[in-house]
């Protein structure tokens, strides 16, 4: 069995050819889709944020709306970029989504990666300290919120407050049970990747990764998610580690979708850079009817050695086409290679 969702990055344009045309389009079709892949049965609905673009920027108002409207599926975020945010006023938003969501949330997390605007969180007002690069600063913002997800008290309360506090030192409120295991690092190489197990974080690893050897994408991502589950257990945690890889795959069972992926996907990867000196791999799209596909996703290493697959979806093309090319991946590729 492996869970199956979605990834959408929620762009929108005003062009007469998207049916997403603007911020309150994407907002309102993200929740309306995350309805439709619980009726289909996906196990998940996640969501890319980027800020200074016309994308998904202000993941936790959705993610409770969307908690509010499903009962079942799995809600997240791939990826959070860290350096934007405040740790504490983080926690307090993520607490109160997961309770709206009954506990449902696997929060994404990530150290970022470039942006539209040159150090854009500076002008959120974050800086790295003395001898930081913006990568770290990232990191230790992600620390701090693992541990104020513990549920730990830590800040000394007023002697005359407003309103009577429990004994002891304060906590962040809403505290939402469980979340501190929900919570996911987006990796693109192996070190992260083993740092975050040793941590207690789940791994995403989504279509891009450094090109750490040269060998194929998925050979690449494949020993990540190894490196990743070594280091998971040298770290001695209790728990079982979740794992997910993120694809394009288009199941084309009709005429539309011969019209939008009739060509076929990628069908290699790509090399590219991400920044000015890291080399970055980019990972194969898949488009071909079922029984090509199936035969093709068979070949792919990392996507045998994780336990749920995001599918990245064109969410221009509207609620009804992108539920269509989920149903079409649950129902007629999905069975065939045993994940349903």
């Amino acid at each position: 069995m492996k869970k199956i969702g979605f990834l959408s990055f929620g762009h929108w344009t005003p062009s007469s050819q998207s049916q997403v045309r603007s911020a309150s389009d994407a907002l309102r079709q993200s929740i309306d889709l995350a309805v439709a892949a619980e009726q289909l049965g996906a196990d998940g609905a996640y969501f890319r944020v980027h800020h200074y673009a016309c994308q998904l920027a202000s993941p936790f108002p959705l993610l409770a709306a969307v908690g509010a409207k499903t009962s079942r599926i799995e809600i997240g975020t791939a990826v959070i970029d860290m350096r934007y945010e405040n740790p504490l006023y983080m926690a307090e938003d993520a607490g109160a989504a997961d309770l709206i969501a009954g506990g449902r949330l696997q929060l994404g997390i990530s150290r970022g990666s470039p942006e539209q605007v040159i150090d854009g969180w500076r002008h959120f007002g974050y800086q790295p300290a003395e001898g930081e690069t913006d990568a770290d600063m990232g990191r230790r913002h992600a620390q701090v919120f693992l541990d104020i997800l513990r549920g730990e008290g830590f800040a000394e309360p007023n002697p005359t407050p407003m309103f009577p506090n429990p004994p002891g030192l304060l906590r962040i409120e809403p505290h939402s049970e469980g979340l501190r295991e929900r919570i996911w690092w987006g990796a693109g190489s192996n070190a992260t990747a083993v740092w975050a197990a040793q941590l207690g974080m789940n791994l995403q690893s989504s279509t891009l990764k450094d090109d750490e050897n040269g060998q194929p994408f998925h050979v690449q991502q494949a020993e990540q998610i190894r490196a990743y589950r070594q280091a998971w257990k040298e770290a001695g945690h209790a728990r079982e580690p979740r794992v997910s890889v993120s694809r394009s795959i288009f199941a084309i069972v009709d005429e539309r979708d011969r019209l939008y992926f009739g060509g076929g996907g990628e069908q290699n990867d790509q090399i590219g850079y991400i920044d000015a000196s890291t080399r970055a791999i980019f990972g194969r799209s898949y488009a071909a009817e079922p029984d090509v596909l199936i035969k093709q996703l068979a070949g792919d290493e990392a996507i045998r050695e994780a336990d749920t697959l995001l599918l990245t979806i064109p969410n221009q093309l509207g609620v009804d086409y992108n539920a269509h090319l989920i149903e079409a991946i649950l129902t007629h590729v999905a069975p065939g290679l045993g994940w349903r």
